[in-house]
């Protein structure tokens, strides 16, 4: 079986297990994605990250959820979440947010929806709240090469079709078949912003 197929098939079971990457999660307030491919010609690689906050748990979050390789991860990003919320789980106001030892600062005041405060930091550290090399490399090996990475895709809701039938995750399979990143060239317009997915963290 190809690569491309071994993909697409592992994304429909893993939609069927409830383990698929949703980003109209009920538990967490949508934030950002990116997506990695790797290939050389003996193996294969997809991981999806998904930024979100948890309001029950009270975590911003980076899960990785990975294809061909091991299952995935899941890492706190926000490291005084404790100063930063209050009793209704708010954002206390004229508190910086601190993310792999430093301070961010918002422009955000006192009783501001918290997600909306983490979105804000998307534009200018985006890096921070995302895995670096070292953190993707905990799931795929060091020696297999990226030869395609995504900030934006159409990405479906697996409520109503299959992960398989979705145009960037055939061009995803392509990729990885061919080794050719040429080969994405999507003709749907990308949807994997947050403000795409009102239904995220309603749960």
């Amino acid at each position: 079986m190809s690569f491309g197929q071994q993909f697409l098939d592992q994304l429909d079971a893993s939609a069927q297990e409830f383990a698929f990457p949703y980003l109209d999660h009920g538990n967490y307030h949508a934030v950002d994605v990116r997506l990695h491919v790797y290939r050389d010609d003996k193996r294969w690689a997809v991981v999806f990250e998904t930024v979100g906050y948890n309001a029950g748990a009270r975590t911003v979050t980076d899960a990785l959820t990975g294809y061909g390789v091991r299952a995935g991860s899941q890492i706190e990003r926000v490291e005084n979440m404790e100063e930063l919320l209050d009793d209704d789980g708010s954002y206390v106001g004229d508190k910086p947010i601190r993310v792999r030892g430093q301070e961010l600062a918002v422009e955000a005041t006192a009783g501001e929806y918290f997600p909306e405060v983490i979105r804000e930091l998307v534009p200018e550290h985006r890096d921070l709240l995302l895995a670096d090399e070292s953190e993707l490399r905990a799931l795929v090996p060091a020696e297999l090469p990226e030869v395609l990475r995504l900030e934006a895709w159409h990405h479906p809701d697996v409520l109503v079709e299959r992960p398989s039938g979705e145009e960037a995750f055939q061009l995803i399979a392509r990729v990885l078949d061919s080794g050719d990143p040429r080969e994405y060239r999507p003709t749907v317009a990308p949807n994997t912003h947050w403000a795409n997915w009102p239904e995220s963290g309603t749960a």
